[in-house]
């Protein structure tokens, strides 16, 4: 894979999309690497109790996923020099079947002096927002 040029972007310009899947086994592969296990991310009933639409998946998780589309695109997950978000909403993840973000890279601003590029991520879930603010540095 060609890593991307400086000067070959331009603001606007949407770098890469993707759609990730989110299913119960990947919040359970997740929490376990993670050590995340509360509930709310396995246990249905525990999940609608405490106020919440159904399993989510992890934060964490979601927002890492979705700068892997940046990292992807770099060509080299340490390019990625400075990634901040906040959530927004929950990934309601069914108990059979996937919940689908749909992930859009999109180049927000260009730094020549520092050869930066900040990524802006557009991260959907059932036509909503899940993260807001989601920008990546990222050195070119």
């Amino acid at each position: 894979m060609n890593r991307p040029v400086l000067d070959d972007l331009a603001v606007g310009d949407v770098v890469a999309t993707r759609t990730l899947t989110f299913d119960r086994a990947r919040l359970v592969r997740y929490a376990g690497a993670s050590g995340d296990f509360n509930r709310i991310h396995w246990d249905e009933a525990f999940a609608t109790g405490v106020g919440l639409p159904g399993v989510i998946a992890h934060g964490m998780l979601t927002m890492g996923a979705a700068v892997g589309v940046v990292e992807d695109w770099a060509g080299d997950p340490g390019a990625v020099v400075d990634y901040q978000t906040r959530f927004t909403r929950p990934v309601v993840v069914p108990r059979d079947g996937a919940a689908l973000v749909e992930v859009t890279a999109t180049v927000g601003a260009l730094d020549v002096q520092a050869r930066t590029a900040r990524v802006d991520l557009t991260a959907t879930f059932e036509g909503v927002r899940v993260l807001g603010k989601a920008q990546a540095v990222v050195r070119l």
